[in-house]
């Protein structure tokens, strides 16, 4: 079932951190627009394992110059995070229109954008034209599979899920930066028999949360957790794992496991881009864009936060320094000067 088209100046997707941090400077300068989520606000930090603690400090990842209230002078949480938001979305007003996933974008012969979206349930079509796009959709979409038999099998996952699943239980983790590291110790710390399988010959602390790391390397020096350096997963059965050796030998061999979580990563959505003729260049498919706008070389389209860095592999673009993005594609929507770095989370004056 169709509805009538509707049109907004400025159609913004996503609401993640960024997402939001856009939404909010859009608000204060008044600018109108219509902010479209696929499912709920902050949906992607809902997926990260329970009790996750962000390694940046609160200051660095709050928004809008807005602190992040902090009972014991440290590290957020996930589930403070998603709290803060929503205070945050709830002191702004912002309206979101969460559920409401966009499916296609396409260019007009006008200049303008076409837009597509489904209620959550799918039974009903809304149609949306617009004069400009924000695209602020992050890049850790669908889990970087390996494509080996069994990665299909029900007791294999991409995520962590709660750490007391694997008490008392063979748990094999294939990674060897920071979601694997975290995994192998909490995994142990809830009574699970925790092994490791890492491509590299060894853990790189420049890689891993420099908390977790001495713990995770002395419970891997004293055997209390096994670890299977310089070898890679080739299939995955009922019982065990295979492993097979990177170097010159393969040599292959079985690992008996209850639980296999493969955390080797996340890869993007970038089928907007696809749709909208943005240029993607490099080895990670970045989006090409004017560092000073965020304006990318379709005219009217713009990308903020993380969407930015492609398919990073060596993850350099996270929330704290991607403040900067909102005021600049805001300002440039204005038509006034790109902001300083300095202070990027500072609203426009009015």
């Amino acid at each position: 079932m169709n509805e009538l088209q509707q049109h907004t100046p400025i159609a913004l997707i996503g609401a993640g951190p960024i997402g939001l941090e856009t939404a909010i400077q859009l608000n204060q300068s008044g600018l109108e627009y219509l902010h479209f989520e696929k499912g709920q606000m902050a949906a992607t930090i809902m997926a990260y394992p329970p009790g996750t603690i962000y390694f940046s400090s609160p200051e660095r990842i709050a928004i809008a110059g807005i602190p992040i209230p902090n009972v014991n002078q440290t590290k957020t949480t996930k589930e403070q995070y998603i709290a803060y938001l929503r205070s945050v979305a709830e002191a702004f007003d912002l309206q979101i229109r969460n559920y409401e996933p966009v499916e296609n974008i396409q260019k007009t012969d006008t200049g303008g954008f076409l837009l597509q979206t489904t209620t959550a349930c799918g039974t009903r079509t809304h149609t949306y034209t617009s004069d400009k796009v924000i695209l602020a959709i992050g890049n850790m979409t669908f889990p970087r599979l390996l494509e080996i038999p069994g990665e299909t099998l029900s007791h294999v996952s991409h995520t962590l899920a709660e750490p007391h699943t694997y008490f008392r239980k063979k748990v094999l983790i294939v990674g060897g930066k920071n979601s694997a590291a975290e995994a192998a110790l909490r995994c142990f710390r809830a009574g699970a028999e925790v092994a490791l399988s890492y491509r590299g010959d060894r853990l790189d602390d420049r890689s891993i949360k420099y908390w977790i790391y001495p713990e995770l390397q002395g419970l891997i020096t004293r055997g209390k957790i096994e670890s299977y350096f310089n070898s890679k997963p080739v299939e995955i059965t009922p019982t065990s794992i295979q492993l097979q050796s990177t170097d010159r030998e393969a040599r292959t061999f079985s690992v008996e496991a209850d639980f296999v979580l493969l955390l080797t990563g996340f890869q993007p959505d970038q089928k907007f881009f696809r749709q909208l003729g943005v240029k993607l260049e490099g080895p990670e498919r970045e989006p090409v864009y004017n560092a000073d706008t965020m304006e990318t070389n379709v005219p009217g389209v713009y990308v903020a936060g993380t969407a930015l860095a492609g398919e990073q592999k060596k993850y350099r673009l996270f929330i704290e320094n991607c403040h900067i993005h909102a005021r600049r594609i805001t300002q440039a929507l204005l038509g006034q000067s790109p902001p300083s770095p300095e202070n990027p989370w500072d609203l426009p004056e009015n």
